[in-house]
């Protein structure tokens, strides 16, 4: 009699700290989305391609593979970088983190709202941007890597998701989001000729308007979470 005893004194035990660590994982998994959608999104290398071409039209495949993995390798660091001083840049300018929610949900909102247009936005590349770099012979660090792909709306984006992680390893799924989008934007743009023979330029209007929409959406989902850290709106989970 003791056995079934013993048993069912444990399951209570057990019940809700596998509940809890369900809930964890639940909500790990569901940040490590956001993490990689915004990210990889915000960087948009596809969007990237034509201007990418244009800078390089006098370089042959091996220049161009070697820009993308100077861009790939800057936006590596300068995200990464940016991502593990975000505490300390709010603390040394006293910035607190829901303003920063809302700031940084608004310049995603303007980038999104481009991409819904399918045109690049001038947040991240200006025109002037385009034409220094077509004059330079290498442009991989700038403007490519940055602002290009690192801009001000994926800098913030990764700055938001650190500093605001509930817990040390909700890091993890921002680094690794970082590393994803780095080795994607490589592929893509030193294969820049054949993705955009296969997608064309209806093909990559669609994917921009389409990342786009998941961008807007998440841009508002920041400045809701900022809005209801001060208390002016109330929490939806």
């Amino acid at each position: 009699m003791a056995m079934p005893h013993n048993c069912a004194w444990t399951t209570i035990y057990r019940l809700p700290w596998r509940n809890q660590m369900t809930g964890e994982l639940s909500g790990l998994l569901q940040f490590s989305f956001v993490a990689l959608t915004s990210v990889l999104f915000l960087v948009d290398p596809i969007a990237a391609i034509p201007t990418f071409l244009a800078m390089t039209a006098e370089q042959d495949g091996a220049q161009r593979r070697h820009m993308a993995k100077r861009a790939a390798w800057t936006c590596l660091v300068v995200l990464t970088g940016f991502g593990a001083a975000g505490k300390l840049i709010f603390r040394l300018f006293g910035i607190t983190l829901p303003a920063f929610k809302i700031a940084g949900g608004v310049i995603l909102l303007l980038i999104g709202l481009d991409m819904l247009r399918a045109r690049r936005s001038q947040t991240k590349e200006t025109p002037g941007d385009a034409e220094e770099g077509a004059e330079k012979e290498d442009v991989g660090i700038i403007p490519l890597g940055v602002p290009m792909l690192a801009g001000p709306g994926a800098i913030s984006t990764v700055m938001v998701l650190i500093s605001g992680m509930p817990g040390w390893w909700y890091a993890i799924p921002v680094l690794l989001a970082i590393v994803i989008t780095s080795l994607v934007s490589y592929w893509i743009l030193a294969g820049a000729d054949r993705v955009r023979q296969h997608l064309g330029e209806t093909g990559i209007r669609i994917l921009t308007r389409l990342m786009g929409l998941m961008l807007t959406a998440i841009a508002v989902q920041f400045m809701l979470n900022g809005l209801a850290d001060v208390g002016l709106v109330k929490a939806v989970h």
